[in-house]
């Protein structure tokens, strides 16, 4: 779905085209978008940031209508980051802030290390380290976020048991991370997720995203064990949602941060959706 008042357009950066809606004027502000859900998760909330801000909102690759690589080491987050200072950089920004929900929290949290000299301000948004996840996972953790584990699975048969209905699939996601139902989302903005998740090859790109997380993103962050984000960093989470009930969030972010603050939206993972106005004012604070 268009992003009101957003001009849409396609960036050939890192080898790979990336989709992305751009908007505002004022300094520059990268927003990433998570699983299982395309740019549109910024629909009700870019407009009002582009008031202060150009605000820049991509597909990943892999998700929406950005580019689908087929190897699994090329959907790494390390490789997410990297096209996402390339795409700001084609538009004239060597410098930005980034907000980025989940799987795009994940990206930027690389970015903030790989790429510190272009990360003005990063606020990442209902997770927990990949390797806390990963490396101290425990049983409830493991029941909430199964699909860590479903997806990383090799070979196509995970990809055929999802595309045999993928409504049933992504739609259980959006309602098993608590505090949401399907009547909480934006009926175009469903449209949207649902037009994405339908494609094969779309469903194949996520799969990869997950398995790039168990090959290589859990070893690169194991590398940068004591690397700290130098930027001022907001930990922004679902009050309710599954990440708070299995941790003490802000606590999994203090030795990663050179300058945090924390804040809770009310509802669980999909807050952005489900609470568009507590995010836009979180992040209009923050970002100001």
């Amino acid at each position: 779905m268009p992003i009101p008042g957003f001009r849409h357009a396609t960036a050939q950066v890192n080898g790979i085209d990336i989709v992305y809606s751009i908007g505002g004027s004022g300094p520059p502000l990268l927003l990433l978008h998570g699983f299982p859900q395309t740019r549109a998760l910024w629909a009700r909330v870019a407009p009002a940031l582009a008031e202060t801000h150009t605000v820049v909102c991509p597909d990943l690759r892999g998700y929406g209508d950005s580019a689908k690589p087929q190897d699994v080491a090329a959907c790494s987050f390390r490789e997410m980051a990297r096209d996402q200072v390339a795409l700001m950089s084609s538009l004239g920004h060597a410098q930005f802030a980034v907000a980025g929900h989940d799987r795009g929290g994940r990206v930027t949290h690389r970015l903030a290390l790989d790429a510190p000299q272009a990360v003005t301000a990063a606020c990442l948004m209902d997770i927990v380290p990949t390797h806390t996840l990963l490396t101290e996972l425990r049983m409830d953790v493991a029941q909430a976020y199964y699909h860590w584990f479903f997806l990383a699975q090799p070979g196509a048969l995970i990809e055929d048991m999802i595309a045999a209905d993928p409504d049933a699939y992504f739609h259980s996601c959006l309602t098993g991370w608590g505090a949401a139902d399907l009547s909480d989302f934006d009926p175009d903005q469903l449209t949207a997720y649902r037009e994405s998740w339908r494609r094969r090859d779309t469903i194949r790109g996520m799969c990869n995203d997950y398995r790039a997380a168990i090959a290589h993103d859990v070893h690169d962050d194991a590398d940068d064990l004591g690397a700290r984000i130098t930027c001022p960093t907001l930990i922004l989470y679902g009050a309710s949602g599954a990440m708070a009930r299995a941790y003490d969030v802000p606590a999994t972010w203090a030795s990663k941060c050179t300058d945090m603050r924390a804040d809770t939206i009310p509802g669980g993972h999909f807050f952005i959706d489900t609470a568009p106005d507590a995010t836009i004012a979180a992040l209009r604070n923050f970002f100001l």
